[in-house]
């Protein structure tokens, strides 16, 4: 009798709930959305959302997979080349992670009421973008300690505050992906100090990676703040705590120590520590290089979405089973149950 009464009372606050927002204007249903953001209470898939908030959160979960699954990519080209078993199969459980991050974020989306093929058909068109980092070659083993532990390590900066995301599945999400990410930078960083200890081939080896991929980890933050179309609102919704150039900085005070500790050096001839502010300030980024990668002109985007879609036509038939296994295990189980 008490499950009776307390499904009826369910039921009757859903058509409460329901019907009070057909009888609510747009503007006082943003007010209690924003309310609950600005309390800290998190936004789940069935709560209403601003159309703009859902617009964000499915551009964003959607670039945020994409860039886990084609980050993988410059990695895998050197799976068969590791130095050693030990690292061969580090490298292995890293890309796996990797993929699995893809999987958690493609999940999330979903809740948003998008369909998981439609999010990855338009990046095969082009239409939605990945991190520009992963337009960039690996050319040695030292490109693996470098993705590592500067690109990872920016993505930690960037990612550790989603955990704090004002989207429940994101934010939940987020939590063992920051998790598995950490050890990613620390097994880059031991790559990186391992050559820089080794002959002074390994060590070249060590700065010539360090060059490289020093600059596109600091784009990855994006744009300066003045020219960033969407920091602004997202801040406000809670979807991202900091700005671009605050985490920036927070990445830029934490790395550059760390690579003195290598023993080599930051390709910046501007670098310099300010003593009365604390933090370490850089020369210019080249946003034009940026921007070109963005745009599709990258020295790896073709062959980076070449590659996607060659991995998804090739696995169409492990689809067509998984869901033909399912259908026929459905079929089974009502049978059982006629």
């Amino acid at each position: 009798m008490i499950l009776v009464i307390a499904i009826a009372l369910w039921a009757v606050e859903i058509y409460i709930r329901n019907h009070t927002r057909e009888l609510m204007s747009e503007k006082d249903l943003e007010k209690i959305f924003q309310d609950k953001v600005d309390n800290e209470v998190k936004i789940e898939p069935k709560d209403w959302m601003p159309d703009a908030y859902r617009k964000t959160l499915v551009r964003q979960i959607s670039q945020h997979a994409h860039s886990e699954v084609v980050g993988m990519l410059p990695e895998a080209n050197w799976i068969t080349r590791a130095p050693s078993l030990t690292r061969k199969v580090a490298l292995l459980a890293k890309i796996q992670d990797e993929a699995g991050h893809g999987l958690y974020l493609y999940s999330a989306c979903e809740t948003l009421g998008v369909e998981r093929d439609e999010t990855i058909e338009d990046l095969h068109s082009g239409k939605a973008k990945y991190s520009s980092i992963f337009n960039y070659p690996t050319l040695t083993w030292a490109d693996i300690g470098a993705i590592g532990w500067l690109v990872d390590g920016a993505a930690i900066m960037n990612q550790v505050p989603l955990c704090r995301c004002s989207f429940g599945p994101y934010s939940r999400a987020m939590i063992r992906v920051c998790k598995e990410e950490s050890f990613h930078q620390r097994q880059g960083y031991s790559i990186m100090l391992k050559m820089a200890q080794g002959t002074a081939e390994q060590k070249r080896m060590a700065q010539d990676a360090i060059n490289r991929w020093w600059w596109p980890a600091l784009m990855m933050f994006g744009p300066n703040d003045s020219d960033s179309e969407h920091s602004a609102q997202s801040m406000k919704w809670k979807i991202k705590r900091f700005s671009n150039d605050e985490l920036r900085q927070r990445f830029l005070d934490m790395t550059v120590p760390q690579c003195h500790l290598l023993g080599c050096e930051v390709p910046d001839p501007d670098l310099k520590f300010n003593e009365e502010t604390g933090h370490w300030e850089m020369g210019e980024i080249d946003w034009d290089e940026f921007w070109n990668v963005v745009k599709g002109n990258g020295k790896c985007n073709r062959e980076r979405l070449r590659a996607r879609k060659g991995a998804y036509d090739n696995g169409e038939w492990v689809r067509e089973a998984a869901l033909a296994y399912a259908e026929k295990k459905r079929k089974r189980k009502a049978a059982a149950a006629a």
